[in-house]
This record gives structure tokens, sequence and C-alpha cells, in this order.
């Protein structure tokens, strides 16, 4: 059992550390004292404050971790430790809180072995209260017969019910979470983008005095939109990684739900699991699925998960501080006009396909591992695929390949990738961009109210670019 703490022995480190803030072994000193101390959310803090400084420190991380726990944020708590223990499989201490978590959440057999994993790496870890409640547990299902970790399909509804807060998301554990390592450096062209993405998302992150004396919050939306297999989604993920933020994909899978009030209340959730990650990219995929135009929807359900999106979005109930909303889209012309409001998807870019030194970036990664001969001119076999998408691109190494694998059943052993066999493979694709600019043509040049879509009128040639 540990000692009391002092609260007058914390104060004066808790001084010295705002005159040190880069004292990264006081951080944690002073963070593990607060813990102790029950002091929890200052310990939060301090220990969030210290992964912005050292993303994969073991020991913020589990200190984290616990802290969350001890506030009852058990997804939270999940997540932090989970990510712990895949860098660290053989970190003793977090597979005993993941053993404490398991069983809270009622899964004594998962808890079980945790805890056996825990003491196979550190004997010395043994605990008595917890051994007492795992011999205890049963290894009964829960109530409503799902996952402890997954929101029950029908939600409580009446007067008696209550709706949920920030420290009752925890009932949902979104499988999109991740910790993306890929950046900007991995991304091919698209720099004009990546300077929207920096002034509009990263700097503040990176710069948050300077905004804050400009009256400019850290947090926003960006909508990307343009025809699918451009890099969309690659681009979000980038940007994540480009701050070692979180990274939460979200698809409608994830949201809508066949129980009146369960989409909007999975919103909400979703927005807290965000919040807490901070700072955190929360993308969301065919956005206009979820965000349509509310003129267009006959059934009101519809039209209560686009209110309960825009009140996220404003921040109705909790700050989004730190949170770094993306979206992206084949169709924004069918997204409902509240979304483009300043403070939600207040800008808009266009993703466009790759250009001609993009293009021949990618085909250098897809050709990565496979038998290319030396005729293969990566820069004309780019220069003769104007307007391919990746996806397309993938296309044309996928059918060349194919072609490639009949010639090599007929000799019994590996061809090498030709250039005419790439080059024939080209011209079979057809640029699935074209139809997309199509129908995008017609809305910029008559559904076009305050300029929106001008950017396509710019890429197509039609409109000279502004100054």
């Amino acid at each position: 059992m540990s000692m009391p703490i002092d609260p007058a022995a914390i104060q004066p480190l808790l001084e010295a550390l705002s005159f040190s803030p880069d004292n990264l072994p006081l951080r944690k000193h002073v963070a593990g004292l607060l813990l102790q101390a029950g002091r929890l959310p200052e310990a939060e803090d301090l220990y969030r404050a210290g992964l912005r400084q050292a993303p994969d420190d073991a020991e913020l991380q589990l200190g984290l971790a616990e802290t969350y726990a001890g506030l009852g944020k058990a997804s939270a708590a999940f997540v932090v430790v989970e990510e712990l223990l895949s860098a660290r499989p053989d970190h003793a201490r977090a597979h005993l809180l993941h053993a404490r978590l398991l069983l809270d959440s009622g899964q004594p057999a998962a808890a079980r072995e945790a805890y056996h994993t825990a003491l196979h790496h550190n004997p010395t870890l043994e605990d008595a209260d917890l051994t007492a409640r795992l011999r205890a547990a049963t290894t009964a299902q829960p109530a409503h017969g799902g996952s402890p970790l997954a929101y029950p399909s029908a939600p409580p509804a009446g007067p008696g019910a209550s709706s949920p807060d920030a420290d009752s998301i925890e009932q949902t554990l979104f499988s999109g979470l991740e910790r993306p390592k890929i950046t900007f450096a991995d991304v091919g062209g698209m720099e004009s983008l990546k300077e929207e993405i920096r002034l509009k998302i990263i700097h503040p992150l990176q710069y948050p005095d300077l905004y804050k004396a400009y009256g400019k919050s850290t947090g926003g939306g960006l909508l990307l939109y343009g025809p699918p297999g451009c890099g969309k989604t690659y681009l979000a993920r980038a940007t994540a990684g480009e701050v070692q933020a979180s990274f939460i994909h979200v698809g409608i899978n994830d949201i809508l739900d066949m129980w009146l009030g369960g989409s909007e209340r999975n919103l909400h959730q979703l927005f807290e699991q965000a919040r807490l990650q901070a700072p955190c990219v929360l993308f969301f995929d065919e956005v206009d699925a979820l965000a349509a135009n509310r003129h267009d929807l006959r059934q009101s359900a519809g039209r209560t998960v686009i209110n309960q999106f825009l009140a996220e979005l404003d921040g109705a109930t909790r700050s989004n501080e730190g949170v770094l909303i993306l979206a992206a889209t084949n169709a924004p012309w069918h997204l409902d006009s509240a979304f483009r409001r300043p403070g939600r998807f207040d800008r808009i870019l266009l993703v466009t396909p790759p250009d001609e030194a993009a293009r021949e970036a990618v085909l250098r990664i897809l050709l990565q591992g496979k038998p290319v001969g030396p005729s293969v001119n990566l820069r004309k076999l780019a220069a003769a695929t104007p307007g391919f998408s990746g996806a397309d691109l993938q296309a044309v190494v996928d059918v060349a390949v194919e072609s490639c694998l009949r010639q090599s059943m007929k000799v019994g052993q590996p061809l090498p990738l030709e250039h005419a066999t790439l080059a024939e493979a080209a011209g079979r694709i057809k640029p699935s961009t074209r139809e997309w600019f199509a129908t995008a043509k017609n809305y910029a040049l008559y559904s076009n109210e305050g300029g929106v879509y001008d950017d396509i009128l710019v890429y197509l040639g039609i409109k000279k670019p502004s100054v």
C-alpha cells in the first residue's frame, strides 16, 4: 500500500514544472504524485502534455491509462494500454492494468490470461485482490448478450434514461482508432492541399500561442472532395501522422443504427472519443451519406442525425479544442449547405488526380517487389496516363501482372514485367475520373453559388486561377 502524499509537497514541484515545462522527468514525477494523491484530472493534463513531447514514452502511456481507469474512462484506458502493449508486449504493468480493465468490463477469461502474462514477465506483481476477484468471477456473458465494450443495440428510452456524457462514452470502442506512421513526406504531390491543411489544422497545434493571439482555436473542419481513388483518405491519415495525433476513421456503419436515437448517440460518443484522444484527427469517409441535404430527406430520422452532426461540429455540449475534423466525399453538392457554414467545414478543397510526377512516384511504389525488366520507363508511362487516379494506376499494374503471369505459366518460369506490357495495360484502362469530372463540370457551371466549385473549372481549364 502506497504512502499518502502530502499536498504541500506537490505544490513546489508544480511551480518548478511551470518554470521548466520541457523537463520531462519532472513532469512524469509530478504526474505520478498527483495520480497517487487522487488528483486525477490534474494528472491527466500532465500525462497528456508529456505524451505530446514524447508520444512513445511507455511510462507516460501507462500513467495516462491508469489515470483514465481511475476516472472511469474505461474506453480511453483500453485504447492507451492496448497501444502500449502493441509496441511493448513484454510490459508487465501494462498487462496487469489490462487485466483489471478486462475484468471490470465483464471479460474474466481474457482478464485471467492478461494477469498470467503480467506475472510471467514480472512475478512480483502478484495482486491478492485481483486474484480473488478473478477466482470469484464467472464466464457468463453480459445481460444483453453482446460484447461488454459494444453499445447495446437498443439504447435505453423513456424518462428515466440518461444521455451519455464524457464519462460514459467508454461503452464503445471504435475500431477505426489508430496512430498513423505516414506523414506528408509520404504523399506525392498535392503541395497546395498540404499547405492549406497546415494553415488550417497543423499550425494551430504547433503554434497555439500565436493563433490564440488572433482568437483562433486549435481544431476545425476541412472537407476534401474529388473523384474516387485520388488519395483523400491517405491524405487525411498523413495529416494525423504529421502532428503525431490519433486518427479515427469513420464509416457510415459506425454511426447508423436501426433503433430510434441510436445513430445520434453513436455520433455523440464518437466525438467524445475524439475529444478524449485530443489531439485527434476525426475523419468521416463518404460524409455525404451522413450529411445529405435535409430538403432531400423525407424521413425525420435522417434529419435528426444531421442536426446532431451539426451540433457536435459546433461543440455545443463540449469543446472540440484539439479535434481536427476532416471529411471526404465524391459528391459535395449533395451535402446540406449548413455544413459549409464558418466554424464547420468552412474550407473545401479539391483533391485532383495525381499529376505526371506524382503518377511516376505512384507507379514506382506499385511496382516495388515485382520483377521489373530494364525496358520499363516510368516517366513515359506516367506521361501516357493523364487523368488516371491512384486506383486506375493500380488497375494498370494488376492487368499487366495478369498478362505477365499468363506468359510465365507457358514457359514455366517467372518473366519480368516489360514496358510494352505495362503500356498495353494502360491502353486498356480508361481513367475513372472522366465521368466524375463530367458531372462535376455541370455543377460547377450551373450550380456554383458563391464560387464553391471554382477549383473544378480551374482544373478543367475553363476558368483562370484567381491571383
